[in-house]
């Protein structure tokens, strides 16, 4: 903890800041993958936007590392927060005039890079602006905003996407990153006292809401030598919970990146229109928010392994499920799979499993070397998702959308068997994460 210049009314009503661009960053991705799809046509449009997700996801691993250290050695948490606000305000409105696939992917990357600052400098605002008894509500608050501001952009997407062309919708999202780049302005002041992103990792609130904006978050960057020391366990079944945590991980982050990378491009090739796409996201991002506010309790319940499991089961029979139907179905019926399962896997299995392995993931790095264990988690989490979506585009392409949703639901499959593999440990049992 250290003393800085500033003073400010001990207060978090900033919090409602992040509403406004997360209704523009919500929908973005979807956005993307459409318009890249539109420029390209079906074949090569699911091939860039495969691309444009994996380099996405690949920008934010050395984003997050740039920008952890950044807000460290800065100590100006409105500063980075504007920034950040403001210069995805400005990416947004570029892609209006960007009107090529290198343009759109490469203004994509750098948007990327620029959202990331914002992350950890919020969740620390709340431990340096609210009183400690107030910091779990106020990171309940901070998710509360985001969650639904995703929900609020993908109800303007579906509704504009009627009516207008789809690009133009980055003006609009443009305009919600500078309102919110405004309101932080106006509406927070720089703590007298500021921490050490490691404070986030010691409260169970604050841990969750930085993993749940960004599930990636370095206190150091891990060496070589940080890999040997987590896997070596898996010589002993003593000391075999870690490594094993992280191979199941490696597993949902790979599935992860190979199904969400190719579902919109799936819908496009189904002849979903933009609102009937929109839409079946839109109910995912709905289902989600809602199951959010009652896995907490859910998991409370049963062992975490239990509740991982289980997640992991329901998305992958979800993905599954998908993957017969885009063998078996022709053209717009695909929706009806698609809105029914896809609200399962991504709302409800996520919501699921991410509860439980995020509180598996927070009990690991209390217990020892939290710099190292929290490195090596976050660089295989980016690394498994970039290399799911960079392959996901290539198999849908080759061997049919079918392939790759069935494909993602197998390695769910593998990593319930992973879990179920785990030895008793400090946390697998229920009440042990409260």
């Amino acid at each position: 903890m250290k003393s800085v210049e500033g003073k400010g009314p001990r207060r978090i009503d900033w919090v409602y800041s992040v509403f406004p661009v997360a209704l523009a960053t919500g929908p973005l991705s979807t956005l993307v993958q459409l318009y890249l799809i539109q420029l390209n046509g079906e074949t090569l449009g699911t091939i860039y936007a495969g691309l444009a997700v994996a380099i996405f996801n690949g920008v934010s691993i050395p984003a997050a590392i740039f920008w952890g250290f950044t807000t460290d050695r800065l100590h100006k948490r409105k500063a980075l927060i504007a920034m950040s606000y403001a210069c995805m305000a400005a990416l947004l409105l570029v892609f209006y005039f960007v009107s090529t696939t290198a343009g759109t992917i490469v203004t994509y990357a750098i948007f990327s890079f620029v959202s990331v600052a914002s992350a950890t400098p919020l969740n620390l605002l709340i431990m340096e602006t609210g009183a400690k008894g107030e910091w779990a509500g106020a990171f309940a608050k901070l998710s509360m905003m985001s969650s639904v501001g995703s929900v609020g952009g993908l109800v303007l997407s579906t509704l504009w996407s009627q009516e207008f062309p789809l690009i133009l919708l980055s003006v609009p999202f443009g305009i919600f990153a500078l309102a919110s780049c405004a309101l932080s302005v106006i509406t927070i002041s720089e703590p007298s006292i500021v921490f050490e992103k490691e404070n986030v990792v010691m409260r169970r609130s604050s841990f969750f809401s930085r993993l749940l904006a960004l599930p990636i978050f370095f206190l150091k960057v891990p060496t070589a030598s940080d890999f040997k020391r987590v896997f070596r366990g898996l010589r002993s079944s003593l000391t075999s919970y870690v490594p094993l945590f992280y191979i199941s991980t490696i597993l949902f982050y790979v599935s992860s990146g190979l199904f969400n990378t190719s579902f919109v491009p799936a819908m496009s090739a189904f002849a979903l229109t933009s609102v009937e796409t929109f839409s079946v996201i839109l109910a995912g991002a709905a289902v989600q928010t809602i199951a959010f506010q009652g896995a907490g309790r859910y998991v409370s319940s049963q062992s975490l392994v239990t509740s991982s499991a289980q997640g992991l089961l329901l998305r992958g029979w979800s993905y599954v499920i998908i993957g017969a139907a885009a063998l078996l179905l022709t053209g717009p019926y695909f929706i009806l799979p698609a809105l029914v399962m896809y609200p399962i896997a991504g709302g409800l299995a996520f919501a699921l499993y991410y509860t439980a392995s995020n509180t598996m993931m927070f009990n690991t790095v209390q217990r020892k070397n939290p710099g190292s264990a929290l490195g090596v988690y976050s660089a295989i989490v980016g690394i498994a998702t970039m290399g799911g979506s960079l392959a996901s585009g290539f198999i849908s392409v080759y061997l049919g959308f079918y392939t790759t949703f069935v494909l993602a639901g197998i390695l769910l499959f593998a990593a319930v068997v992973i879990i179920a593999r785990l030895p008793k440990s400090p946390g697998s049992e229920p009440g042990s994460h409260q």
